[in-house]
C-alpha cells in the first residue's frame, strides 16, 4: 500500500491512474477537493482511502506497518502564492514532518521538489544536494523559496548522516503539461492555454519579451510531458536503491511559442498568436529559462528517452484535449 499526499491534483493522479493500471497495489489518497470538478481526476479510480491533510498523522499512526511507501506531491504550488504562513505549513512544515515519520517508521519516500529553486538560473540547474551547492541557489518567489528550504534542511540531514527513509527521491519538476491539469485556472500549462484559447478566439496569446535577445513569446522552459515524469517515479519504485535528488525534464528547453504551435499542428491550424505585455507583478519573479541536466538521472540507471514537445503535445491533444471525456 502507497499513499500519495497532493494524489487529486495534475502529477499524483496521473500516478495514481499508472500505478492502478499495473496493478501495483491499493493507494490511498491525502488532499482537499478545493477547486470545482478536481474531484473528476480521481472519478475513475478505485481508492483504499481518501483523507484530509488534518488526518494524515493520526492515520499515520495507525497504519505504519502496512505502508510500503509515502509519495508526497501536495504543497501550495501557485508561483505566485503570497500566503507565507500558509506556505510554511503546507510546503515545509508537513515535507519535513513526513521525512521524519518516514525515517523512523521505515517507509519509503518520493517528494517533489521544483525546478523554480534555480530562480534565473544564473546558478546553473544542477541538482546537487550537498548543502553548499543549494546554498548557491536563489529563488525567485516564495513557493521556489519553500521547495528550496526542504531540499536544505534533508541536505543537511543527510551530510549529518541522520536518520533517513530506507529509499528517498526528491524530484526537481520541470513545466509538466498533460491530462487532468484543468483545475489549476490561472498556473495551466502553455499547451493547455494555449488550446483553449486557439479554440475560443483562433488565437494563442504570448508574453511579450522585456530583455534583450529574448524574443516576444520566445522565453524558453523545460517542457515534460506528464507521462514522462510518472514512468520516473513508477521506475524509482523498481529500483528502491535508487536515492537522490533528480531533476525530471525532457532535458532540452523551448519557447513558448515553440509549444504554442505545437497545439496549432496538432489542431492542423495555421500558427497565429497576439503578444500580451507580462503583468508587472510577475515579472521580477518569471524565469525566462530553465533546461534540466538529466546526467544525475541517467547515473542512478533511468535510460527511457524523454518525448520532446512536438510528440507530447500532439498526444495530449489527440488523447485528452478534443474528447468528450479529457480525464485520466
Amino acid at each position: 500500500m502507497i499513499l500519495v499526499t497532493g494524489g487529486a491534483g495534475f502529477i499524483g493522479s496521473n500516478f495514481i491512474a499508472a500505478w492502478e493500471a499495473e496493478g501495483r497495489g491499493p493507494v490511498v489518497v491525502c488532499d482537499r477537493l478545493d477547486a470545482p470538478d478536481k474531484w473528476r481526476n480521481l472519478a475513475k479510480r478505485s481508492l483504499a482511502d481518501l483523507i484530509l491533510p488534518e488526518q494524515l498523522f493520526a492515520w499515520l499512526r495507525t497504519r505504519a506497518s502496512g505502508l510500503d511507501a509515502v509519495v508526497h506531491l501536495g504543497a501550495i504550488s501557485a508561483t505566485t502564492a503570497a500566503d507565507a504562513q500558509a506556505v510554511v505549513r503546507d510546503n515545509i512544515r508537513l515535507s519535513l514532518d513526513l521525512w521524519e515519520w518516514c525515517a523512523q517508521a521505515g517507509v519509503r519516500l518520493i517528494y517533489a521538489s521544483s525546478a523554480s529553486v534555480y530562480g534565473d538560473g544564473q546558478a546553473g540547474f544542477g541538482d546537487d544536494i550537498s548543502p553548499a551547492a543549494l546554498a548557491r541557489l536563489r529563488p525567485l518567489n516564495l513557493y521556489g523559496w519553500s521547495k528550496l528550504f526542504v531540499d536544505r534542511r534533508l541536505g543537511q540531514l543527510l551530510a549529518a548522516d541522520e536518520p533517513r527513509p530506507p529509499q528517498w527521491a526528491g524530484l526537481r519538476f520541470f513545466n509538466v503539461y498533460g491530462p487532468n491539469e484543468y483545475h489549476k485556472a490561472g498556473q495551466l500549462s502553455i499547451a493547455l492555454a494555449a488550446y483553449e484559447q486557439l479554440s475560443a478566439h483562433g488565437r494563442c496569446r504570448l508574453f511579450r519579451s522585456d530583455r534583450a535577445g529574448v524574443a516576444d513569446g520566445g522565453q524558453r522552459r523545460d517542457f515534460v510531458w506528464i507521462d514522462d515524469c510518472v514512468a520516473v517515479m513508477l521506475w524509482l519504485f523498481d529500483h528502491p536503491e535508487a536515492s537522490g535528488l533528480f531533476n525530471l525534464g525532457s532535458g532540452r528547453a523551448h519557447s513558448f511559442q515553440d509549444m504554442a504551435a505545437a497545439v496549432c499542428d496538432a489542431l492542423d491550424r495555421p500558427a497565429a498568436f497576439d503578444y500580451v505585455e507580462m503583468p508587472a507583478a510577475l515579472r521580477a519573479q518569471y524565469q525566462y529559462f530553465t533546461e534540466a541536466p538529466l546526467a544525475r538521472l541517467r547515473a542512478a540507471g533511468y535510460a527511457r528517452a524523454m518525448t520532446m514537445p512536438a510528440d507530447g503535445v500532439k498526444a495530449y491533444v489527440d488523447g485528452y484535449l478534443v474528447r468528450p471525456d479529457r480525464y485520466r
